[in-house]
């Protein structure tokens, strides 16, 4: 989906200043396809069109819009895997950050962990513009480098291992 138009109409106004924007992190986990008894969970990842790397679903909240919503709103268009999203795993600040086209903003981001609805066993899809590849990956192979999103991925096993033990991050680099 390319750049949401209320931030369209927003930057006709304010150029390429820096603009404070909700956003989401949408961690998917499902059981492990893997019949050995040392399976881990698997995570959906998708591989970003504008930098290659691989990551979580992310995305920009749309007016109004609940985190929750938007999670699982851009799971099913990035993916066309439907979810429901279960915890939250932390609240944190990501920014300032230059995009490629000379925008600045800074992001309030809400991570989540959600489920998927329905058979676990289906394939996602590429569902627009933003991703170049996606799947499911072994926690343990996963092709993730940024730390900061291994962090939440971790956040999201330990969260579905001991939900009444898990505390949400309050910040994304602290504990």
């Amino acid at each position: 989906m390319p750049i949401p138009e209320f931030i369209v109409e927003t930057r006709k106004k304010i150029g390429k200043d820096l603009m404070w924007l909700p956003s989401v992190t949408a961690v998917v986990l499902r059981d492990s396809t893997d019949d050995s008894p040392w399976a881990t969970p698997e995570v959906l990842l998708v591989k970003r069109s504008d930098n290659g790397a691989w990551t979580p679903v992310t995305g920009i909240c749309d007016p109004g819009e609940e985190a929750h919503e938007a999670a699982e709103r851009e799971v099913r268009e990035e993916t066309g895997i439907d979810a429901k999203a279960v915890a939250i795993l932390g609240v944190g600040a990501v920014g300032p950050v230059e995009h490629a086209n000379g925008d600045m903003c800074s992001y309030m981001a809400t991570s989540l962990r959600l489920e998927v609805i329905g058979s676990e066993l289906v394939d996602p899809v590429v569902g627009d513009d933003e991703s170049s590849d996606v799947g499911w990956f072994s926690i343990l192979h996963m092709p993730v480098e940024d730390p900061r999103w291994r962090l939440v991925i971790a956040d999201a096993v330990a969260q579905r291992k001991s939900p009444t033990s898990f505390a949400p991050r309050m910040g994304l680099s602290k504990r």
